[in-house]
């Protein structure tokens, strides 16, 4: 398995790195969020939407598990939090190959859900406030990563 670490420094660099992800982002690409409440889940995903060109507010779907944002490719945002159960009635991976943009907070939850060919992300907050981000799966995503390398 590949895997490489930025560090990120403030709120807007994890848009500016959300961002270049969504502008790299191609069908059925699945990216998993996991980190600590506040560590920088939704606010990637709102970069990742804006690399995609959505132009709507995005927040977090906590309460209503998805959100379905359109841009270059659709985007679904989930937030797993809440669900107990991966095999339960929300049916989530038809998504997963439905041409858009899966990004998948607290994907952890889901894990015997989660297909094989997805692009980790664990996201954790230093002392300085500043986020380590562990990226594993994707060779393509470090080469362009090199701003933040």
């Amino acid at each position: 398995m590949n895997e490489f670490k930025l560090v990120i420094n403030t709120q807007k660099e994890m848009i500016e790195f959300g961002e270049m992800i969504g502008r790299m982002a191609y069908p059925n690409m699945i990216i998993t969020l996991t980190g600590d409440l506040g560590a920088g889940k939704t606010t990637m995903t709102k970069g990742i939407a804006r690399g995609l060109g959505v132009t709507g507010i995005v927040n977090s779907p906590t309460y209503t598990i998805l959100k379905i944002y359109q841009g270059r490719l659709t985007l679904y945002h989930m937030d797993v939090y809440r669900i107990l159960d991966a095999f339960g009635d929300f049916e989530l991976e038809e998504y997963f190959e439905d041409d858009g943009v899966c990004v998948i907070e607290w994907a952890e939850q889901i894990k015997e859900l989660l297909p094989d060919e997805r692009i980790d992300i664990v996201i954790t907050v230093r002392e300085d406030g500043s986020r380590i981000l562990l990226i594993k799966n994707s060779e393509e995503l470090r080469k362009l990563c090199g701003k933040w390398l």
